[in-house]
């Protein structure tokens, strides 16, 4: 486990510096949430109904915004490598790397998000259940996003066939994050049923990811 540690601590230094990334994702964050009151106009209630919606499709794109450059760096500066024949298993390597993306990507988005809120007409009460969403559901974006990367590597453009890969799979977490922040915003539906399979998502790209990651790492060395 001391592996583990020093491998998280090294790739969240490495995503917080100038250039990481991670400020990358926050500001991308802002940019596209902010946009939409104005190609929306004035209409606050309208602005209220989409805004779950919205805040969880600009958490999804930042979120990935990064991925792309989560095994790249490694692979460019023969790292990648190293980390292969390391003694820490390559299963749990790769999840040391997603859950630095996601402590230094996804989580201040989640941090962010109440503050974005606001310019979308959206309760506060609500807000407590659209960053619950979003706490549940950003993780199971970072493991799918793990195993495009790991896929991408060693292509020329990996960053758009990662995109193309990952996109599809993370609907069903679109569907259910945004149908459990609505059912506690407007109902009718009840939270926890939708809350509860968004819960699901996220361990089962938990345990899942890493084994694909690795798996696809290895055949690319290949």
């Amino acid at each position: 486990m001391t592996a583990f540690t020093s491998l998280l601590l090294r790739d969240m230094r490495l995503a917080t510096r100038v250039g990481g990334g991670a400020l990358m994702g926050a500001l991308f964050y802002f940019v596209v949430v902010s946009m939409i009151p104005f190609a929306i106009g004035p209409d606050l209630n309208l602005l209220a109904r989409i805004g779950p919606a919205v805040l969880w499709i600009g958490a999804l794109l930042a979120s990935l915004l990064a991925l792309d450059r989560l095994f790249a760096s490694d692979h460019d500066d023969g790292s990648l490598d190293l980390l292969t024949m390391g003694a820490l298993p390559l299963e749990l390597t790769v999840a040391a790397k997603a859950i630095a993306h996601w402590l230094t990507t996804a989580l201040p988005l989640i941090v962010i998000t109440p503050v974005l809120g606001l310019m979308l007409n959206v309760d506060m009460n609500a807000m407590g259940y659209v960053a619950l969403t979003l706490l549940a559901g950003t993780p199971a974006l970072t493991f799918i996003g793990l195993i495009g990367a790991a896929l991408s590597v060693t292509l020329r453009r990996g960053g758009l066939l990662m995109a193309i890969l990952v996109l599809p799979l993370t609907v069903p977490v679109l569907i259910f994050g945004v149908a459990a922040a609505n059912a506690a915003i407007v109902g009718p539906a009840p939270f926890g049923p939708p809350f509860t399979i968004l819960c699901a998502l996220s361990l089962a790209s938990f345990v899942l990811g890493p084994f694909a990651a690795a798996a696809a790492l290895r055949q690319g060395q290949e």
